[in-house]
This record gives C-alpha cells, structure tokens and sequence, in this order.
C-alpha cells in the first residue's frame, strides 16, 4: 500500500512568517500537543510534528522574524512582531534542525484530535533535546534560517 505525503500551510495572521508542514499522517493521526508553559498557554500553542515529515519555514518579511529564547535557551520560538502570533519552534542542532508547528495557525481549516496536555518542567537541556530528536520534524533550508 503507497502512503500519501500531504503538505499544510500555516502562517501568521499578517502572512509574514509561514511553514509547509509535509507528512503521511492524516490529521485524525497527528499526536497534538498543548504545552502548560506560560508562552505556549499564552499564545494558544497546539502542536504537531512527525519525525519522517518535513517543514519548511517560509519569511516573506524577514524583519518580523522574533526569534525568542527562553528557558533552557535551545529552541527558537518564532513569533510574528507586527500580528503577534506564535508560528512555530525551531531547535538547531550542529547537523541538522528540528520543529514543530502551531497549529492554530493552519490557513485551511483541518480536522485534528483534541490537544492533549503536556507538562516538560523538571527536563534538562539535554533530556529536552533527546526527546525532541525522537519526535520533532526535519527542518528543510534551516541554513536559511540558522543565520
């Protein structure tokens, strides 16, 4: 049986900062995720990724790029400076990067599970990577973003 890659678009709400998020997982699959910190609570995060997918970033105005660091200070959180809206995560590793993406802020309407919970407090820098490289997407054209 062939699997179907599908690719979904996401974007803040001024279209200055998006992602093509590619997997074979239908939406009615995707493991969400709805992280209790105080900036994901905030900004309404609900998160996907899939480990054998792809995302690609897209900045079509590189000045409303805020990369905000917080916490362990290993992930980039992208978040829109003129709308505001938090777009997705991105942590460089030195051979490779990895993300996941809100979903709050698909264009098209698509039907995923309901958020499940999820509390990291208490991991280390390093136990937060090792369960982000098991799970987290492959970033394509991070050298892009990475400057």
């Amino acid at each position: 049986m062939s699997t179907i890659r599908s690719t979904y678009k996401g974007s803040c709400h001024c279209g200055a900062i998006g992602y093509l998020f590619t997997t074979e997982i239908p939406p009615h699959e995707w493991v969400v995720r709805a992280c209790q910190c105080s900036f994901c609570k905030s900004h309404g995060g609900c998160s996907t990724a899939d480990p054998n997918g792809s995302v690609r970033f897209t900045i079509s105005d590189p000045s409303r790029l805020n990369r905000y660091r917080f916490a362990l200070k290993i992930t980039d959180f992208f978040v829109c400076n003129a709308c505001g809206v938090y777009v997705g995560a991105i942590m460089p590793l030195p051979d490779r990067s990895l993300a996941v993406v809100n979903l709050r802020t698909l264009v098209s309407p698509v039907e995923f599970p309901p958020a499940s919970p999820a509390s990291y407090e208490g991991e280390s820098a390093s136990e937060r990577q090792a369960r982000r490289e098991q799970w987290w997407t492959p970033v394509e054209g991070a050298e892009l973003l990475n400057r």
